[in-house]
């Protein structure tokens, strides 16, 4: 029975971490507990290079890139540019599900799948993914539900803070995997949405035209970003669990919650099969319900 719920209502979630760490995990876990917890579930495929994300969601194929839609990369004779270059907003960028061909996004059960794009088949000299970061950072769709929460899939580490998508994210959620890498970025991730929450602004020596200065600066002034939560992901024994908890508590960072190691998930990755676990479905919606607790009560 589905159940009703508010409080990630139009709302955008963005999922961060290492390579590897398991975000896509992450993303589809939380994007099918989401759904048994009420949600229209919008997930947008950010990660450039990373593929797969549609099958671990039982979905046939992937739907045609929006880096397509808006024309291709500027790289490449198109429209979309890069936001380091052009902070300025990516035109008509707020789209209408029901204006939108249907070979842009796959949808079954409640969720909508799309992806920004993919750099692989963009061609020598055209490999630079930030215009795929305008996308990620500008990109709304209406009309896909009566209670619709976005989740994020971004690309690994943390280039994408440099172009500016976190700033139309309400809330980020970084998936840590047991090594020391993850849990450094898990701490720089907390710092760099502190210091953009307390007003920091991006560089722009680089930036010639006082009026894109001006547009980046703005873009940041307004940031939705209000805070960024720890997902532990991979974990196959209560003594990992309890060293990375006590490594992100000398950070100041306590988790929200546990995904376990399982085969059966590595296994649906290799076979390019949906992620289907009701065991760990139960525990996500578990986390989604102290998530939703922690956020009434900040």
């Amino acid at each position: 029975m589905i159940e009703k719920n508010k409080t990630f209502f139009n709302k955008r979630i963005g999922i961060l971490g290492k390579g590897g760490s398991g975000k896509s995990t992450a993303t589809v876990l939380l994007s099918q507990a989401l759904r048994e917890l009420g949600y229209q579930v919008c997930i947008l495929d950010s990660d450039s290079t990373n593929i797969g994300l549609h099958q671990a969601l039982g979905f046939k194929k992937a739907p045609v890139s929006l880096l397509d839609y808006f024309g291709g990369t500027e790289f490449s004779g198109g429209s979309v540019s890069c936001p380091v270059d052009n902070p300025a907003l990516l035109p008509k960028a707020d789209l209408s599900l029901k204006k939108l061909s249907r070979k842009y996004y796959s949808q079954k059960s409640g969720i909508i799948l799309f992806t920004a794009g993919k750099i692989g088949d963009q061609g020598p000299g055209a490999g630079c993914d930030g215009p795929i970061s305008k996308i990620t950072r500008d990109f709304r769709i209406r009309d896909i539900g009566d209670c619709p929460v976005t989740l994020i899939d971004v690309k690994a580490g943390l280039e994408d803070f440099a172009r500016g998508i976190v700033t139309s994210m309400d809330w980020i959620i970084t998936v840590v995997d047991p090594s020391v890498a993850s849990i450094q970025i898990a701490s720089d991730i907390k710092n760099l949405v502190q210091q953009i929450k307390k007003g920091k602004l991006p560089a722009t020596r680089h930036l010639k035209n006082y009026g894109l200065v001006k547009t980046a600066n703005k873009i940041y002034r307004e940031a939705k970003i209000k805070d960024n939560f720890v997902l532990l992901n991979r974990i196959s024994n209560k003594k990992t669990e309890n060293y990375i908890k006590k490594s992100l508590k000398e950070k100041g960072i306590k988790p929200i919650g546990v995904i376990p190691e399982m085969s059966s998930i590595s296994l649906s990755w290799l076979k390019g099969q949906s992620l289907k676990d009701e065991k760990i479905k139960n525990e996500v919606k578990l986390i989604i319900k102290k998530l939703e607790k922690i956020i009434k009560t900040s």
